[in-house]
């Protein structure tokens, strides 16, 4: 007998970031006495199990969006339309056989548009209410209110006050049924020794993120520095050595905590899960945004107009000049201790 309300959490599968973000979350839900069930899929899927070996965890087909190897990403986004759309159905469909198989009392869906229904509470949560794009900007943010607004409510992952997302999280018109539930990091700060000198983290969907891994492994794989290099590859668990160079398919969330924290610079994309938890460490970081996803592009040049954090176009990329450069720039400073509170968030359910 289901003495627990039970409460789906499912992530979009577009790289791992919105997995990463959902994992203070469900620790919340579980603090709080929720039974939680993870629906998920590939890397994200693989992640959440690593993380949550005890939930039981569905998998749940994604929106398997690949980028272009040449063609531009605005042009190659507004041609998936037609595909997103029909996933955004199906997985609607979907939702409803597994509310009614696995009695689920509530849904928290990170950027999945069809997982909203009128059987239980359902929640969306974006930290881009307005997504950035060269064509139909104004078209894009109505169908993106449009899928919102069939939800109860949107959590937006930013401070209302206290921005980190500029324009993507606050513009001039929101949703009718927005709440800020301020930043979300799986980390915590720490004192920690200092033992790499550069971090490099790869993630992104792919062919992009292995052209980013084949780049970072040439450029430090003959340094006389120490340096890291994690794969994001929660599937695999292998080490390998060149040099002073160690490159890990996977670290867990606590030993990714810590080897940020003993690492000088942070080489990896500027995602916006990826800087909230730069932010909440204090981290300096050398961003090198995906190709054509304008999100990235948006943050990496709204940091580092504010010399927080310098970045190059990844058909650029020189490690040299950028060493040189993250000099002028100051980093993160550390986050002063947010407090979201959950309990009124989860009344909901």
């Amino acid at each position: 007998m289901k003495t627990k309300k039970r409460i789906l959490v499912a992530p979009l599968d577009w790289g791992i970031g919105h997995a990463t973000r959902c994992i203070p979350i469900i620790k919340e839900l579980i603090n709080q006495n929720f039974e939680v069930i993870i629906a998920a899929d590939e890397r994200p899927m693989h992640l959440l199990s690593n993380e949550f070996p005890k939930l039981e965890i569905i998998r749940f087909s994604g929106y398997n969006i690949k980028y272009p190897t040449y063609l531009p990403m605005s042009i190659s986004m507004l041609l998936k339309i037609p595909k997103i759309l029909w996933n955004i159905k199906k997985e609607n469909t979907l939702l409803n056989q597994i509310i009614r198989d696995y009695k689920i009392d509530g849904v928290i869906s990170d950027n999945r548009f069809g997982l909203y229904t009128k059987k239980v509470p359902c929640v969306f949560i974006t930290h881009q209410l307005q997504i950035q794009s060269p064509y139909f900007s104004n078209e894009i943010r109505e169908l993106n209110y449009k899928y919102i607004n069939r939800f109860d409510v949107c959590w937006v992952i930013d401070d209302e006050k206290n921005n980190l997302a500029g324009k993507l999280s606050k513009p001039e018109k929101l949703p009718k049924n927005t709440i800020y539930i301020g930043n979300q990091s799986r980390f915590e700060y720490q004192k920690t020794e200092k033992k790499y000198d550069f971090l490099a983290i790869v993630s992104g969907p792919e062919p992009q993120r292995t052209i980013l891994e084949k780049g970072l492994i040439k450029a430090l794989k003959d340094r006389n520095e120490k340096a890291l290099i994690v794969l994001g590859k929660p599937e695999f668990d292998n080490t390998k050595e060149i040099g002073n160079l160690t490159i890990k398919s996977h670290l867990n969330a606590e030993d990714l905590n810590k080897i940020i924290l003993s690492s000088e610079l942070i080489i990896c994309r500027p995602g916006y899960s990826t800087i909230m938890d730069l932010k909440k460490l204090g981290s300096k970081a050398f961003f090198i945004p995906t190709p054509g996803q304008t999100e990235q592009e948006y943050l990496a040049q709204k940091l580092s107009e504010k010399k927080i954090c310098y970045f190059q176009n990844q058909h650029e990329f020189n490690f040299e000049k950028g060493l040189k450069e993250c000099e002028n720039y100051s980093g993160f400073i550390k986050s002063k201790k947010e407090v979201t509170d959950w309990h009124n968030l989860f009344s909901l359910f």
